[in-house]
């Protein structure tokens, strides 16, 4: 019974928190500097008056290949309209393997990483909270961030749809 009574206590308690942790969206992007596997530096603000779909990522998650994939799909489409696809990897050693998934998958889009602990910072992402692969953020124009997607969102359920109402929304945007 105690123990009944201290999961239900947990259980309040962590339903108290969850709004404490929501992200705020829309909100200004800040800056995000990553590496490419060259060692070329990229500024997230290099690309400010594009609409932009961030994906953070694992090489090696097959979730994430997936969207990576789709994101291809989409620059080719909407590249030449504005829209810009960046994939940051987060993973430990993702110097090393970021050029062979980008070969993997034929990105013509730059792949860059940083640490865990930047994509936390820019995501405003809790880190005791699990933090589901890939992340995709879409930023608009005016460098704002209007949109913020985990791996377990409903969003992913139909990603390539989703994706396209989202980049096409943004577009439209004057």
């Amino acid at each position: 019974m105690r123990q009944r009574s201290l999961v239900a206590i947990g259980t309040v308690a962590l339903l108290a928190v969850l709004p404490l942790f929501a992200i705020r969206v829309p909100r200004p992007a800040p800056e995000l500097t990553f590496k490419l596997a060259n060692g070329q530096v990229m500024k997230l603000s290099r690309f400010k008056g594009k609409v932009v779909a961030l994906e953070f990522l694992l090489t090696t998650c097959p979730h994430c290949k997936r969207t990576s994939g789709v994101l291809r799909d989409m620059y080719a489409e909407y590249g030449p309209k504005g829209f810009q696809v960046l994939g940051v990897a987060i993973n430990e050693g993702a110097e090393k393997l970021v050029e062979p998934f980008r070969a993997e998958l034929n990105l013509d889009y730059p792949v860059g990483y940083v640490s865990r602990d930047a994509a936390v910072d820019f995501l405003e992402h809790p880190i005791m909270l699990t933090m589901w692969m890939p992340q995709l953020v879409f930023i608009d124009r005016k460098g704002v961030i209007r949109a913020q997607y985990g791996g377990a969102d409903e969003f992913f359920r139909n990603q390539e749809q989703n994706i396209r109402q989202m980049i096409e929304k943004l577009l439209a945007e004057k």
